[in-house]
């Protein structure tokens, strides 16, 4: 099956309806499954937020990155891995590393298809054309267009 294009235009939408309903009060329910990550501008110095899907794995947040090194919010922490982050009603600071290493981008793909099979295997199956339910290897082979972050808490507030 051959890998759908997707519509980024798409996604800043949906991006801007999270950031929305954070704004609104609804953080603590939207913060299940979506975190408000704030970098520093590469270019710019200026802060900015990006609504991204997270898995809590031990006491770290790890982020997928569709657009891998492409994605700007990456090349941000790239250039400075000091990030801020909203979950729920949880502000914390922390520091962001990308990782490319093969095996663990397996690793954390099997968690994230173990934790949200349908999801996961959707967009294995419509994004990459790989079966809901890849190998391994096809994981591994991802690793070579994709990245993910792990965000490392270093100090929390309440809202």
């Amino acid at each position: 099956m051959k890998p759908v294009t997707f519509d980024w235009t798409k996604m800043k939408n949906i991006q801007k309806i999270h950031r929305v309903l954070y704004a609104i009060g609804f953080g603590p329910l939207v913060g299940r499954i979506i975190l408000l990550l704030t970098t520093t501008g590469r270019r710019s110095g200026m802060k900015r937020v990006t609504p991204l899907q997270y898995e809590m794995i031990g006491s770290d947040y790890y982020l997928g990155a569709a657009r891998g090194v492409k994605a700007d919010w990456v090349r941000n922490i790239q250039s400075n891995p000091q990030v801020e982050m909203r979950v729920g009603a949880k502000y914390f600071c922390g520091t962001a590393e990308v990782v490319t290493d093969p095996s663990k981008f397996a690793d954390f793909m099997e968690v994230r298809l173990e934790r949200h099979p349908r999801m996961i295997g959707l967009i294995m199956q419509k994004a990459h054309g790989l079966p809901k339910r890849p190998s391994r290897e096809q994981l591994e082979g991802l690793a070579k267009d994709e990245v993910f972050v792990i965000v490392h808490p270093t100090k929390f507030s309440e809202n």
